[in-house]
């Protein structure tokens, strides 16, 4: 089949969802069904709606083998595979990025929510009390009007035309009056008491809408969150599907291994990373501005807490034994502690909404960690392998970071 004809097959069959990809469906007699599987990843409804449709006229391995005959033909067919893998690294990067920014919004709405929930209990709360308040003050008001009504009411006329004891009659003329001003006293406060209540509720009304408001808010965050993780879920097992038969292809091609081709295509990523990290080290020492790693002082949590393991005990052991293997000492450990517990507080899922780094090391942007592995949004592990490697090969050590990182303002490194 020619390569325009698989390319019009591999567009019906993505929009079908029904069968493989085209990479897939092109795969080595050995590695078709596993690899096939893994790029479907989800079942049904789920995989069309997360899976990407992918109209790019992958190599099949007739076209590996025939490139194997000719130099030339080799080279591009290599040159071909490399430029899928970029691709496939490229969309699996967006869709690891929006799902970080997507967590860290839904956390935002999250605690806006909590904030308003508290005001408009406490508004509620302050109008029940004046509520409260009224309804005694009222009471007060009717008990004392009932006594002077049984008292029979504002008798002064009568106990003056009474006569009797001049200091009986003013001794009752003395008490009415004083009845009469407490009745007016307490009917003033129960109207106080009442308008305060009515004022309160009103603003207890207004805190329950916005809350409610919010509440819509957070529930449609949280929608987003979770759908954007598991498009890059299902991304990365695209992606990993699909890398597994190119690297295999051009381990054909390279007589080489598909191990050592990963292996080798992942370090010259990190290396030509690390070369502009130090380059951008170096022009923006000046402005006093990051560009590899950024200050995560003011950061949050970017993925919400029950989707992640967030261990900072465990992080900093793993970090421990690392540092040990890569020949330092205690001297630089007690470094790596102090700059990542300023840049990160040790949270995988830490996130600077300012400048958008992410994870232990504060990665800038955060998917320059999937060179350590696909997994970076959420194991520590790997976002400590890619920091301590992004250390080593930018500023030498742990104790060399923090140095930068203490003599910069804002901090960064």
């Amino acid at each position: 089949m020619t390569r325009s004809a698989r390319l019009l097959a591999a567009a019906v069959l993505s929009v079908a969802a029904a069968l493989a990809s085209p990479l897939t469906a092109n795969a080595a007699p050995e590695t078709s069904n596993a690899a096939a599987n893994g790029a479907r990843g989800l079942s049904g409804a789920n995989a069309l709606a997360s899976a990407p449709i992918i109209l790019t006229d992958y190599p099949s391995w007739d076209d590996v083998n025939a490139a194997k005959q000719n130099e030339a033909a080799k080279q591009a067919e290599v040159d071909n595979i490399n430029s899928l893998l970029t691709s496939l690294e490229t969309q699996a990067a967006q869709l690891g990025n929006e799902a970080v920014k997507k967590g860290n919004d839904y956390l935002k709405a999250a605690a806006e929510l909590q904030a308003a929930t508290q005001v408009s209990d406490t508004a509620n709360q302050r109008a029940s009390d004046a509520e409260t308040k009224a309804t005694a003050a009222k009471q007060q008001v009717g008990q004392l009007a009932a006594s002077l009504y049984r008292s029979g009411g504002d008798s002064s006329a009568a106990l003056l035309l009474a006569g009797g004891n001049a200091d009986s009659l003013l001794y009752q003329l003395g008490t009415m009056s004083k009845l009469t001003q407490q009745s007016a006293q307490l009917n003033e406060i129960a109207t106080s008491s009442q308008n305060l209540a009515t004022s309160l509720q009103n603003q207890a009304t207004v805190a329950e809408t916005a809350r409610q408001s919010l509440a819509v808010a957070a529930q449609q965050a949280a929608d987003d969150a979770k759908a954007a993780q598991e498009a890059a879920d299902a991304q990365v097992v695209d992606q990993k599907a699909k890398s597994d038969v190119l690297y295999a292809q051009l381990a054909t091609l390279q007589n080489s291994t598909a191990q050592v081709e990963e292996a080798y295509r992942q370090g010259q990523i990190q290396a030509a990373a690390i070369a502009a990290a130090q380059a951008a080290s170096a022009a923006a020492a000046a402005a006093s501005s990051g560009s590899g790693s950024d200050s995560g002082s003011g950061s949050s949590e970017g993925l919400p807490p029950g989707s992640i393991v967030v261990d900072p005990a465990a992080a900093k052991a793993y970090a421990a034994g690392q540092v040990s293997a890569m020949g330092w000492g205690s001297d630089q450990f007690s470094c790596l502690v102090s700059l990542w517990t300023r840049e990160s507080g040790w949270r995988v899922n830490a996130y600077n909404q300012d400048s958008g780094s992410y994870g232990i090391p504060q990665s800038l942007p955060a998917d320059k960690m999937s060179s350590a592995g696909s997994d970076w949004r959420t194991n520590a592990q790997t976002q400590i392998n890619w920091g301590l490697s992004y250390i080593k090969g930018v500023y030498g050590t742990p104790c060399g970071a923090w140095a930068h990182s203490q003599n910069t303002n804002p901090h960064w490194y």
